[in-house]
């Protein structure tokens, strides 16, 4: 078998140090939390403690000033137990990066050290009712009034919604400009004007908390503009190609765990005489994902290692992302089937994983985008050439 070659001895010293903090404040709970359709704030602060919060953010921040690798790690054990309620992975990959890599320094001492600690929680304010992976088409209106910005509009699907701290958020500053109309604010949620909605019954991920959040008439300051205005459309695409790495080893995680225990389970389930396991069709259906989970397996570990070295594009992301969550919600599919009716007891991992997996092939953009992007690089320059 293949083994993974671009963790380090110190990558895997901090596996075990995590691994041994889910099981002990994290496992024991989750089944409460899925209940309660939250996670409590005082795991976002032993997170915290711990260190699992923004491993890569520097030193200066208040963080680790670790690699990226380190966050992986993080992901990978949180997935691995099916603990899909702690929004560890927007906070860290996707707020606290934004905020590194395009806030001013007074944003950056303001609210990097709280993520680090769990102190400030933060949620990415992107999707709309209206605008989905089309994120150049948000309504949400950022008004210039003298030195301030009025926004109104509202946000939708956002994880950690109930309990965020710290908002990216995209508006229009200007309506008419299409992306070049896209700005980017870091909102307090503190901020009169700024309210809550419903947190939202999903078919899966029940205990991440995800929200509706409205802003009717909310004041922040010009200094809160997260890059420059016009910029927000161009900022977000830069740092797609990282949500959908994030989001391909999750899956990739996930395949395998699944895999494990169908393997465990089929081998001791009894059927006409023999175990489930004995049967060349079960046999069959597992070997063919497990070849197909390792390929993915080895092309998400390339996509890590090219983007450690800043070279992964979003092509490759995009076919990263596409592969590994048809892979995942095809494994949930198939290895539920050899759990039989068990396999539809929520109590089963089994069971909730397969609610879990669907989300997959829409967060982070859609397969049909993943397509769009992969097919536009294909016949770039070809298709315009054959007109002509």
């Amino acid at each position: 078998m293949i083994e993974r070659n671009i963790f380090s001895e110190e990558h895997e010293m901090w596996r075990e140090s995590v691994r041994k903090f889910v099981e002990k404040e994290i496992v024991p709970h989750h089944d409460r939390w899925e209940k309660e359709g939250i996670v409590p704030r005082e795991l976002w602060l032993k997170a915290g403690e711990a260190g699992m919060l923004c491993c890569t953010v520097p030193e200066e921040y208040g963080g680790l000033g670790l690699d990226y690798l380190f966050d992986a790690v993080v992901y990978e054990e949180l997935w691995r137990v099916g603990a899909s309620g702690p929004g560890f992975l927007i906070h860290t990959d996707l707020v606290a990066t934004y905020i590194l890599s395009f806030g001013s320094e007074e944003q950056k001492r303001h609210w990097l050290p709280k993520m680090v600690r769990g102190e400030a929680i933060g949620s990415l304010g992107m999707t709309e009712p209206h605008a989905g992976s089309d994120l150049k088409a948000v309504r949400t209106q950022a008004v210039r009034d003298g030195d301030e910005f009025v926004i109104n509009g509202q946000k939708v699907f956002i994880s950690n919604g109930q309990l965020c701290d710290v908002i990216v958020l995209a508006t229009k500053t200007d309506s008419q400009a299409g992306a070049h109309g896209v700005t980017l604010f870091l909102v307090d949620a503190a901020t009169p004007g700024f309210n809550r909605g419903q947190n939202l019954e999903k078919l899966g991920m029940k205990a991440q908390d995800t929200s509706e959040l409205f802003f009717d008439n909310m004041r922040i300051p010009e200094s809160a503009m997260l890059g420059g205005e016009g910029q927000g459309f161009k900022l977000m695409m830069t740092k797609l190609p990282q949500e959908r790495l994030a989001q391909a080893i999750r899956s990739a995680t996930v395949t395998e765990v699944m895999l494990e225990w169908t393997v465990d389970y089929t081998a001791e389930r009894q059927a006409f005489g023999q175990s489930i396991g004995d049967f060349q069709n079960t046999q069959f259906v597992l070997a063919d994902l497990k070849a197909r989970s390792v390929m993915a397996r080895v092309f998400t570990d390339k996509c890590i290692d090219l983007f450690m070295k800043g070279e992964l594009d979003p092509v490759d992301a995009a076919m990263a992302k596409m592969v590994t969550s048809e892979l995942h919600c095809e494994t949930a599919d198939k290895c539920l089937q050899l759990f039989g009716g068990w396999g539809y007891m929520w109590e089963y991992p089994i069971c909730r994983a397969y609610a879990d997996a669907r989300i997959v092939k829409i967060a982070g953009g859609s397969i049909e985008i993943m397509k769009t992007i992969i097919a536009r690089e294909m016949f770039k320059g070809k298709l315009q050439k054959n007109r002509g």
